[in-house]
């Protein structure tokens, strides 16, 4: 009898112990999902800038951050290559690209660069709407993505997605991506080079 009594107190304190774990596993998050809400926090906030702020200089900025964040995202669900993309081709060149454009008409003059278009309700509406149909997708829909694992874990071991990525696009053994990647290089040399002339001309 004395014996049971021992057994059902250190089973009792053993659940109570466990208690402190079971608590932080349902409250607390862990690390990837942490800085998922922290990213996508500060994601919004630089959207919401982006399209709210009356400076278009300072919207450009705010998009940088934008980009950044989507890069973390990225990151996050073992894309790297899209986050280094995101990172030199959007926060990068794009950026860089809208900022010379600013740079070059002139704005000095006027207080609000960035007026507020009339439509903006219309807009609001289409937001709202289309944040809606993703939250219903990633819900309640039959065709709801698992979150059990992401793309990586389909690929082979030792094997990450960047260097995957470069064996479609340029492997020379097997089937790849290559001719189709070369024709879009030339194709945008060509609009390059029209987009040159065209300048000369006027």
């Amino acid at each position: 009898m004395h014996t049971a009594c021992q057994v059902i107190w250190i089973e009792k304190h053993a659940r109570l112990a466990e208690w402190p774990v079971i608590i932080w596993r349902n409250v607390f998050m862990d690390l990837a999902s942490v800085l998922f809400w922290i990213f996508a926090a500060i994601l919004v906030g630089a959207a919401l800038m982006v399209v709210g702020m009356r400076n278009i200089v300072h919207s450009a900025l705010a998009l940088i951050v934008l980009f950044a964040m989507a890069a973390g995202i990225y990151l996050l669900l073992d894309a790297e290559f899209i986050a280094m993309v995101q990172i030199l081709v959007y926060a990068g060149a794009v950026t860089i690209l809208i900022l010379f454009a600013l740079m070059l008409t002139r704005i000095r003059g006027a207080r609000y660069t960035n007026p507020t278009n009339r439509l903006w309700f219309i807009a609001l509406v289409i937001c709202a709407l289309l944040g809606a149909a993703v939250i219903y997708a990633a819900t309640v829909s039959p065709h709801l993505i698992s979150n059990v694992s992401n793309g990586s874990s389909q690929l082979p071991a030792g094997v990450n997605n960047v260097a995957r990525i470069g064996e479609l696009l340029y492997s020379p053994d097997q089937y790849s991506y290559v001719l189709p990647f070369e024709i879009a290089s030339v194709v945008l040399l060509v609009a390059i080079v029209g987009a040159i002339v065209i300048g000369r001309e006027d």
